[in-house]
């Protein structure tokens, strides 16, 4: 057990290292989010009203996509150098050890989203409860995408280009979690309960956090064969 925190703890300082040393591969996601967020109300048009409704809705389409930009880096270098067939024939179980990059991957694509969500919410006139249970929802559902978009990435790791297919595997699996996220931050908007929508994302991230990295492993393996 310590040696399988020891090699935990290897990969996600490995990454990290990694993400701080490409800084555009932290920026890209947010700065698209933002972008995707603020070309709305050109399309929709500028009444408040309007906008307030749709904000919750917009906020994570815009997360959604940004999220599914990053997925195609996350094994992608790993295959590239070598150190992916290393995961693979550690002798400490491959599903933990993806766990930590997956986590890495959320820290520097789901949470920056997070933070910004703030600031976006304002630009589209949401009030402060919709904002907090918006902002809980990005906080629940982002984890998932991360850990389900892995599955996706890890089945087309040995495919160049394969962003778009990446797109069309885990865009269905997504739909739930968008359903459930932006209806939370709506239902708080028209003052109903919000405690079933994030009670739902809960179980989703708890079923993804146990499945996923057990998934992702064997397409893994699968794929570097």
């Amino acid at each position: 057990m310590p040696n399988l925190i020891s090699a935990f703890r290897a990969v996600i300082k490995r990454d990290t290292r990694l993400a701080i040393r490409q800084p555009s591969e932290i920026a890209q996601p947010v700065v698209f989010f933002v972008i995707v967020v603020s070309v709305f109300p050109f399309g929709v048009g500028s009444n408040p009203d309007q906008l307030a409704a749709i904000g919750p809705g917009i906020v994570w389409v815009g997360a959604l996509l940004a999220t599914l930009l990053a997925l195609d880096n996350l094994f992608r270098s790993d295959f590239d150098d070598g150190s992916l067939e290393q995961l693979i024939l550690s002798e400490h179980p491959l599903s933990v050890l993806i766990l930590g990059k997956i986590l890495v991957h959320w820290c520097v694509t789901g949470l920056p989203l997070i933070i910004v969500t703030p600031l976006l919410g304002v630009l589209l006139g949401l009030d402060t409860p919709t904002l907090i249970v918006l902002m809980g929802s990005l906080l629940l559902g982002t984890p998932t995408l991360s850990l389900v978009g892995a599955i996706g990435s890890a089945l087309t790791i040995s495919i160049r280009r394969a962003g778009l297919l990446v797109t069309l595997l885990v865009l269905p699996l997504y739909i739930p979690i968008l359903i459930f996220g932006a209806g939370a931050a709506s239902a708080a908007q028209s003052g109903l309960p919000t405690a079933g929508h994030l009670y739902m994302l809960g179980a989703i991230a708890m079923g993804a956090i146990a499945l996923a990295p057990i998934a992702t492993s064997a397409a893994l393996r699968i794929s570097a064969e």
